[in-house]
Formats: structure tokens, sequence, C-alpha cells
């Protein structure tokens, strides 16, 4: 028997790409007990059986490959939604449909079931059946213009917003809210998850901020968007970077502090004009070290400086490897499931190996 918050609850998972996927995989580590519905070799599309070096693939209590083309697909996956909680699909708009597991069908055979469904564009609208990427919804929701250096163009953040921070993650939300409605109401219901929808929700902070005037269209001209000389990153003597975050003032002192400027008479840190001159300034003085040498100036003070690691860096850091935040399974390095529950519900997906189990023909 899994352990987790989630112990006890069944998902079918239509196998595709990105955030779908991912989705399971959290509510797999929360304890879920997850079933992968693989596509034959040769269909349409990439098929993700077999895939263990995967670690978005991790904690399935099974897979089976089903032709839902056919009845006896078709057949074996309403036996697996008559016993589900949840479904999750990532397919285009109008393909589940086809192949007969649209939530009409499925909840059909079972009114409690929990339809959560993620696209890009969102299930109507006139881009509705369009393809697309985050880059592509980030782009049309307004955030990828406010991403990246002044002057220079739009700098994508990896595929971290779009598909996992406004799509898995807003799914699994979605699912959880429909679950908990269920509770009063006795029936599942559909859960739409559009990227698009999901990024414009992330902005949420930065279209206030917009709102009061605080905000500008310029990029890279702003309190966060590296606008600010002590919300940047700088180059050190050795061609690493430290990131600096020093927006309060106790935290901009300590700042000043660490790079011996308490007594040059410099900018005020709230005057804007004076920002191309910390910004000279501050680049002058981090060339003057190495990244690993001001990392250790600035442990155990209030500066907000950190050094810049990369993947394999981050995972051998004394604080991540405290927490256990990276885990290596199968040779893979892949992230430990969070959040975590200190009171002992702490979910097991990530204990199998970080992979699906084998598919099995159906």
């Amino acid at each position: 028997m899994r352990s987790g918050p989630l112990s006890g609850m069944r998902v079918v998972e239509l196998a595709g790409l990105g955030p779908a996927p991912h989705a399971a995989m959290v509510l797999a580590d929360l304890g879920a007990e997850v079933v992968r519905v693989d596509r034959p070799p040769g269909r349409r599309g990439l098929s993700l059986g077999g895939g263990g070096a995967d670690p978005t693939l991790r904690g399935r209590r099974g897979a089976v490959v089903l032709d839902l083309r056919t009845g006896a697909g078709r057949d074996r996956l309403s036996g697996l939604v008559r016993e589900a909680d949840v479904l999750i699909e990532g397919l285009r708009p109008g393909a589940a449909e086809r192949l007969g597991a649209g939530p009409e069908e499925l909840r059909a055979l079972n009114p409690r079931l929990v339809y959560g469904r993620i696209t890009g564009w969102g299930r109507h609208g006139p881009l509705a059946h369009e393809a697309g990427h985050d880059i592509n919804y980030l782009a049309l929701s307004g955030v990828l213009h406010a991403t990246g250096r002044s002057g220079q163009p739009p700098a994508p953040p990896l595929n971290l917003v779009g598909d996992y921070g406004a799509g898995s993650m807003l799914l699994v939300a979605g699912v959880l809210a429909a679950l908990w409605e269920r509770e009063r109401s006795g029936r599942g219901q559909v859960v739409d998850a559009a990227m698009v929808d999901g990024a414009a929700l992330l902005s949420q902070f930065v279209l206030g901020l917009r709102g009061s005037g605080e905000w500008t269209d310029e990029r890279g001209a702003n309190l966060l968007d590296g606008g600010a000389p002590f919300y940047d990153t700088y180059i050190c003597a050795d061609g690493g970077f430290v990131a600096v975050g020093a927006l309060e003032p106790r935290f901009y002192a300590a700042l000043l502090r660490g790079l011996g400027l308490t007594g040059e008479p410099l900018p005020d840190q709230s005057d804007r004009t004076g920002w191309p001159r910390l910004r000279r300034r501050f680049t002058e003085i981090f060339a003057t070290r190495g990244r690993d040498e001001w990392a250790a100036r600035f442990t155990g003070t209030d500066a907000c400086v950190t050094p810049v690691l990369d993947f394999e860096e981050a995972a051998a850091h004394p604080h991540l490897a405290a927490r256990g935040t990276y885990l290596r399974r199968g040779g893979v390095l892949q992230a430990a499931p969070a959040p975590r529950f200190p009171d002992g519900a702490d979910g097991s997906g990530a204990e199998d190996g970080g992979g699906a189990a084998a598919p099995s023909e159906a």
C-alpha cells in the first residue's frame, strides 16, 4: 500500500508529453496510485513505453498499452475508469472524444470521475485547435514580453512557466479542488487547465505592480526583471556568477557591507536614475573575486547573495543535500517529491527507482 496524503486515490493517465505526465508524477509522489495508458508502438505521436530514464514517469503503479481505436482497447480503458477517481489527459481538443475517451463517455461509466484535461490554448476560442508550445503561450499572454534584458529579444524561461507552473501545477490544483467538491456533491467534474490561462494567472503580482504604476512594459527596466542592480546576476573573477536579491533596505545594507561599500557615497537604493551607477560599481567589485569566494563571504548574512549553480552543483550543495532536494535513480538526477509533510504523510512516489513500470500489452 502506498503512503502519502493521496493514498487510496486511483488515477488513470493517458500517456502524453510535458505537463500531463508531470501532473501525474506529482499525484503519484503524494501517494496516488497512477496507471499509465500508453499508445501502441508505431502510433502517431511519441510513445513513452519503456521510458524508464524519464523521471517524470516515476511512481506509476503500472502501465498498459491500449489501442483505443479498437473495441478491446476501449473496453479495457472502461474497466480502469470504473475504478478510478481521476483521469488525466493532455491531448489536443477533440482527440479524446474521437477515441471514445472524452469526459461524457467516461463520466457516464463513473459519475464520480474527475476528468482533468490540459491544453495549451484551452477548449474553446479561435486558437483552440492550433498547435503551440510553452513559448507560444507565454508570448500571447504577455509574459514573454516582460522577460529578458533591455534592448534584447525576449528570453524564454526554459519551459518551466507555461508547461509546468501554468500547466501541470494548476491542473493538480484543479483536480484536488474537484475532488474536494465531490465530497459534497458526490459527482466528479471536468477540469479544464489551459496553459495560456495559467501563464496569465502566474503574472498576477506583476500585473498588480503594473496597475499601480510601479512596472513599465519596457523589458529589463523594472524591479524584478534585472532592471534593478540589487536584483540581478553578476559575473565573477573566475567566470562564475552570483545572484543578488537584496530588495529590502536592510538586506541592501547587508549587500553594501559585504561589498565594502558602506562608507562610499552612492545613489539611494530607490533612486532609479542612480541605478546605472550602482550597477557599474557592483559589476566592478564582483569581478574581483571568484564565485565561491563571494558565496563564502555572504554566508550567514541577510544580503541575499547566492552562487549560480548548475544542476550537478545544486544537488551537491550542503543545504540541498541536507534536505534531499535532489536524488538519483537509475543514474538519472531528479528532483525529490515536494512539498513535504513533516507529520508523517510523505508520499513514496520516488522510491521505486524513478521510472514507470514496464507496460503490458492489451
